[in-house]
């Protein structure tokens, strides 16, 4: 009996110590150091805003490095000795000998509605001084553009607010559509102006400076913010100060802002501003790299970088969403030469250009958009049906007298037919003007193009046109509101609301009325 007892305490025993022991073989693996292989590389030389480093063999095009103290930089080059890397942090803490760290992953940034109402750099990286942005889900940087198959036709207006862009050059959700001109000629104004008009709309604003001063782009903050839209935007900054990489990365990262909202189905507009700077800025890559120079020092696939941007831009079919993605990139012209390399390439690119023209913004013609130089290749597709009752002809009768007004200046005697229609032409230009940061809702347009083509500022004298448009726009938005709220949900403009309208616009010119016209403009 002793004997079977014995036999039954040491089996408990054995099974009990055997138990232990594995239990604590278990934890003593699970707190075993792992070992891991690093690649470690070496800076070879460092120039302005690049580096070529040394001793990282697996190296991947477009990975992300890290320097010693935290400053990180791209690959861009890879040869058989050494990798060339762009710097995205300024150089000066960089030496030769400085240890440089894989982090096996490309270039991302942080996306998420905690991003609108920030200013950030191209990295997501705040700089507001509102604090960290709160976000866990990050996207690369360099994405592939959607599928042809996954694309839908753009159907749906963004209305700019501008009557020059919104009646003679629509733009639609998901089109791309290019703004050029010289300097100072008020291609930034036309982009804040229509990222002002989406104040009501739902549609999330995107402005990314490039090569920007600091004070020019603080200026253009403080007004989303003083026009309260700067809720739906998102800042995305590289100024001139910053490193050419990180000018360069910029608008790539501001996409894919973007495409996390468009992925959701909602309605995303981007600019810019602009894709000139942003050409320079990787040529001076680029030439530190020692990549062949080809036209104009510009390398060989400067179309490729613009045009896969540019490809990012779409409007997702339904299924898949149906959001959109609609850019507005802008170029820099030098002496009104639309020719030039730069703006040929992008005018291929897109969808359609605005040309704003130096003559006219020196005339104080404002907006300053050419409209005989300017086109939109989706055109009329997007447009309200109100648009195409009222401006069917508008943009060829106003290029024709434009054409007709520079011949005349060679005459002194006018037949009464042609003076009619320069009468007509000024008359129109006036109705076309427009301030800035003025941005006017549908029905207040239409109001104003029925006015000029109805043929009811005819008497009245040029230089009081603009006076007599803003006492029609309050009159149409007092007396027709009901047919305002029909324009503006896309109704069909009937014949016996256009007699409506030009009713209304009689008894508001009547006043103005002159029988013998003393403005010899002509």
């Amino acid at each position: 009996m002793k004997e079977q007892v014995s036999v039954t305490a040491n089996r408990e025993l054995k099974t009990f110590l055997n138990d232990t022991f594995s239990t604590m073989e278990k934890v003593l693996d699970e707190q075993k150091p792992e070992l891991r292989q690093y690649e470690i590389g070496t800076v070879q030389f460092v120039g302005r805003d690049i580096a070529r480093v040394s001793g990282l063999p697996d190296i991947r095009a477009e990975e992300l490095v890290r320097f010693s103290g935290n400053y990180m930089g791209l690959v861009f080059n890879i040869d058989p000795q050494e990798i060339g890397v762009v710097l995205l942090d300024p150089s000066e803490n960089i030496q030769v000998g400085t240890e440089v760290h894989r982090t096996s992953r490309v270039l991302d940034v942080p996306v998420a509605e905690a991003l609108l109402g920030r200013v950030v750099d191209p990295m997501g990286r705040p700089l507001d001084g509102l604090g960290d942005i709160n976000t866990v889900k990050r996207l690369p940087v360099e994405r592939p553009a959607p599928a042809v198959m996954d694309r839908a036709p753009v159907t749906v207006p963004l209305q700019t607010g501008i009557k020059v862009i919104d009646a003679l050059i629509p733009i639609g959700r998901g089109q791309r559509e290019l703004i050029l001109g010289d300097r100072q000629t008020g291609k930034t104004a036309i982009a804040v102006d229509t990222i002002i008009n989406q104040k009501e709309t739902g549609i999330i604003s995107i402005y990314c400076a490039i090569g920007k001063k600091s004070a020019d782009v603080a200026k253009v903050i403080a007004e989303l913010r003083n026009y309260g839209v700067m809720g739906s935007c998102i800042v995305v900054v590289a100024t001139g100060e910053d490193t050419p990489g990180l000018q360069f990365v910029s608008p790539y990262a501001a996409t894919t802002m973007g495409e996390y909202f468009v992925e959701q189905g909602r309605d995303v507009l981007i600019i810019y501003d602009d894709l000139t700077s942003h050409a320079r800025a990787y040529r001076e890559v680029s030439l530190l790299l020692r990549r062949p120079p080809g036209r104009e020092a510009f390398p060989g696939d400067i179309f490729y970088i613009h045009s896969r941007l540019l490809e990012r831009s779409t409007h997702m079919r339904p299924e898949l969403g149906g959001g959109s993605l609609t850019s507005l990139p802008i170029t820099e012209t030098e002496a009104q030469d639309m020719s030039s390399y730069i703006p040929t390439n992008l005018i291929s690119i897109t969808d359609g250009q605005i040309y704003l023209s130096p003559i006219l913004f020196n005339k104080g013609i404002l907006p300053a958009v050419d409209v005989g130089k300017s086109v939109s290749r989706v055109g009329g597709k997007t447009q309200l049906p109100a648009y195409r009752a009222v401006a069917g002809d508008l943009r060829l009768s106003y290029s024709q007298f434009e054409e007709l007004e520079s011949f005349s200046r060679f005459g002194t005697r006018l037949d009464e037919s042609t003076r009619k229609v320069l009468e007509r032409g000024w008359r129109v230009r006036e109705i076309l003007k427009q301030n800035q940061s003025m941005p006017l809702r549908v029905s207040e347009q239409i109001a104003s193009l029925i006015s000029v083509t109805g043929g009811s500022l005819d008497n009245v004298p040029t230089e009081k046109v603009r006076e007599v448009e803003g006492c029609v726009l309050i009159a149409v938005k007092e007396q027709l509101s009901e047919l305002c709220g029909r324009i503006e949900a896309g109704a069909k403009l009937e014949i016996a609301d256009r007699e409506n309208v030009l009713m209304k616009v009689k008894t508001v010119v009547a006043p103005y009325e002159v029988k013998e016209e003393t403005n010899a403009d002509y």
